[in-house]
This record gives structure tokens, sequence and C-alpha cells, in this order.
């Protein structure tokens, strides 16, 4: 079941945009000095590099994704999770607007 609220947390209101307005986010902090971000990313192929690990969680629409390293291109759809390594990166092909919750590890 793709998570469709969080309650109880400060938001940034000010958006992360990228590649040119094909990825809009908004960074959010729970209590416990959690972050994640909330967005979406428009039709678009894109490659994202990460820091720290990510899970990205899909709440409306869907992608493939490819991770780097790897020759497989996946789906994720609505309640669908992946998981991208720290140091590392990811190839996102969007046909549809991909909504999406990031969890930062």
């Amino acid at each position: 079941m793709s998570t469709t609220q969080i309650s109880g947390v400060t938001v940034n209101t000010q958006a992360s945009v990228y590649f040119d307005g094909k990825c809009v986010s908004h960074g959010i902090t729970f209590p416990d000095g959690t972050k994640k971000s909330v967005g979406v990313v428009l039709p678009a192929n894109l490659t994202f590099n990460t820091g720290a690990p990510e899970i990205m969680e899909c709440v409306a629409g869907g992608c493939e994704y490819k991770l780097a390293g790897t020759d497989a291109w996946l789906k994720s759809g609505p309640g669908e999770k992946f998981a991208i390594p720290g140091n590392s990166s990811f190839d996102i092909r969007v046909t549809e607007p991909y909504h999406y919750i990031c969890h930062f590890g």
C-alpha cells in the first residue's frame, strides 16, 4: 500500500529542483531528526547519484530503474520500493509522473 500522508513533520517549503525541472522535491524532517524528501519525477531518462544509501518508495505513477553496475531494468509502481547503496547511482526512466518518498539511510 502506498503512503498517502505523512503527519507530524517539518516541511522545507522551498523546493529542490533538478534536471531543468524534471525532478522537484521537498525535504521533510521528522521529530526524531530523520530526513526524507517527497517529490515527483516528470517523464525523462535521468541518472541520480547518491551520497548516503537511499530507499525510493513509489506513491503514484511508476518508473523503471537500473542500479549502477547492473544491466537489468526493473519496474517500481505504487507501494513498491527499491534501495540504492551510498556513493552510487541509478538510472531512471519515467513515462508518467513518478511520485516518490526518498528515505535517506
